[in-house]
């Protein structure tokens, strides 16, 4: 059985006592493959070194929502540049809008826009980070289909949506990944998208270091081999088999991502 968590960030110092037995123990789970998640263009250098290191990872550069207050007039160009210049990098983020947390919602606006574009223009899939701003989230998006088409493509990453918000980016063409958070005890809402979300749209992450999965929940640190326990939860929520669950969410991840096994 073979898993593919599409949303870690292991270049955080939480990992870096003991990373070569975290990966151990990734390998171990069956995780074949990761996708390394990038916060600010200046995680680059760190993640390809990573990348280097472990060949089983492949990576994002983009910048994260919160941190929109960060971009100057030579990110883009670091986005891009950054994205052309290696093989490992196969996704254009994490971007997106997060309403929770920040205010400052025309930057954070200006900055998904311009990372949309360069996803476009390199055909990149994005990876899309969404915090109670979805319909404006989806607004987005439709326009840049509108402008990009087929080009403007990716993954609403540790999905904590509404079913009705689910099916909006459902329809838009996006794949849904879940997290640890869908083996919460209260997360109704999470749940019940995760039972409707098609089979060739669903993926799932660990979102490492972050949101340990029951019966890990409460430990200071996520990390990768704790994908099989969300894919356990998604087999148990929608009625099939782990083994189904991975070989659904492995193909997709492939599929998106374009990662060889």
């Amino acid at each position: 059985m073979q898993l593919i968590d599409t949303h870690v960030h292991l270049n955080f110092e939480q990992f870096q006592p003991d990373l070569e037995e975290v990966r151990s123990r990734w390998q171990e789970a069956g995780v074949v493959r990761l996708v390394h998640s990038c916060v600010e263009p200046s995680e680059y250098l760190g993640i390809q070194a990573l990348a280097n290191r472990f060949p089983e990872i492949s990576f994002a550069v983009g910048l994260h929502p919160l941190d929109a207050h960060k971009w100057t007039s030579q990110t883009a160009k670091q986005i891009e540049s950054g994205a052309s210049s290696s093989d490992s990098v196969v996704a254009i983020g994490e971007m997106g809008l997060d309403f929770y947390k920040a205010d400052n919602y025309e930057q954070q606006h200006m900055v998904l826009e311009k990372q949309l574009e360069i996803a476009a223009r390199l055909n990149l899939p994005v990876i899309i980070h969404c915090r109670e701003a979805a319909l404006e989230l989806k607004r987005v998006l439709e326009k840049n289909i509108e402008l990009y088409g087929e080009r403007v493509r990716g993954v609403m990453h540790c999905w904590g949506g509404t079913p009705e918000e689910t099916q909006w980016f459902l329809d838009l063409g996006f794949y849904v990944s879940f997290s640890g958070t869908v083996t919460f005890k209260n997360a109704h809402a999470i749940k019940s998208s995760a039972t409707m979300v098609r089979g060739d749209r669903l993926l799932i992450e660990t979102d490492c270091p972050f949101l340990a999965p029951v019966p890990k929940r409460g430990q200071r640190r996520n990390e990768p081999s704790y994908v099989r326990f969300v894919a356990e939860q998604l087999a148990s929520l929608r009625g099939e088999t782990l083994e189904s669950i991975a070989a659904t969410t492995t193909k997709n991840a492939c599929d998106l991502f374009g990662l060889k096994l």
